[in-house]
């Protein structure tokens, strides 16, 4: 109902990875820049995050950066033991996995070099790695070995949240930090970039960029903590209770209302 009554033709605040709404704050350009460098290099790169803080949609957008020579493979699922998932890899390279590990490898491998000499840089994006089992995240490691004499056949990026950082501190993991080519936390947005970040989605939703009082910044950063998933939740309810006060702008007291209904009752 709020998309008719500000006269926009998407929704500004959808949670969804689009890539046209990712706001290219100071440390996302850094981000999608430090990751563009890894790709082309062809490195393990490992982006972190808390959660929502924009690293799904920044894949997006390196997807959109790197050009037609880069392919990407998305895992979603990490929950794998280190079989599956070069099963998985298999699959998304068009290989119907062989039975035994070793010929799996073989498949991937054949099927990576067959890509090299195509000029295609294969990109596999890992999400949620901090979920990984020990033995999986080694095998990872044990992928950076294709390689041919100038350059590697292939490149990683894992994301996850900060967990999987204080995991990879354990110097059982010692072998694989020493593999990662890029590392990058990916913070949340400072209060002075929270008006910016809204007037761009505003604008890409073909809205007025002006909707919300910049006064009421203050109150987006106390209920957030500038993780954009949150400030869009919250956006969207400010726009509802907007939209039921009939205003033309989105009030400070308006984002305090709405920012009531983002609370979580208390047990009774």
């Amino acid at each position: 109902m709020y998309r008719e009554y500000y006269g926009f033709s998407r929704r500004p605040f959808a949670n969804t990875p689009d890539p046209a709404f990712l706001y290219q704050s100071k440390r996302h350009a850094e981000a999608l820049a430090r990751l563009q460098y890894a790709v082309e290099e062809r490195e393990l790169a490992l982006l972190i995050g808390e959660v929502g803080a924009g690293k799904t949609t920044l894949s997006r957008a390196l997807m959109d950066a790197c050009g037609d020579n880069a392919r990407f493979f998305l895992v979603t699922n990490t929950r794998l033991t280190p079989t599956e998932l070069l099963r998985t890899l298999a699959r998304l390279l068009g290989e119907a996995p062989a039975f035994r590990k070793a010929e799996i490898l073989d498949q991937i491998q054949g099927r990576l070099a067959a890509l090299y000499d195509e000029g295609i840089n294969p990109v596999f994006v890992l999400d949620e790695a901090q979920l990984m089992p020990k033995p999986t995240l080694d095998e990872i490691r044990l992928l950076t070995n294709f390689q041919m004499d100038d350059l590697g056949l292939l490149t990683i990026l894992l994301m996850g949240q900060p967990e999987l950082a204080r995991r990879l501190k354990h110097p059982a993991y010692e072998p694989l930090l020493q593999r990662v080519g890029l590392r990058f936390y990916l913070g949340a947005l400072l209060e002075e970039e929270i008006p910016p970040y809204l007037a761009h989605r505003l604008t890409i939703a073909g809205g007025d960029p002006g909707l919300f009082d910049p006064a009421a910044s203050p109150v987006f950063m106390e209920v957030t903590r500038g993780i954009p998933r949150l400030i869009n939740t919250l956006a969207t309810l400010s726009m509802m209770e907007g939209m039921q006060a009939e205003a033309d702008r989105i009030t400070p007291e308006m984002v305090r209302m709405a920012s009531a209904e983002m609370r979580l009752p208390e047990k009774e």
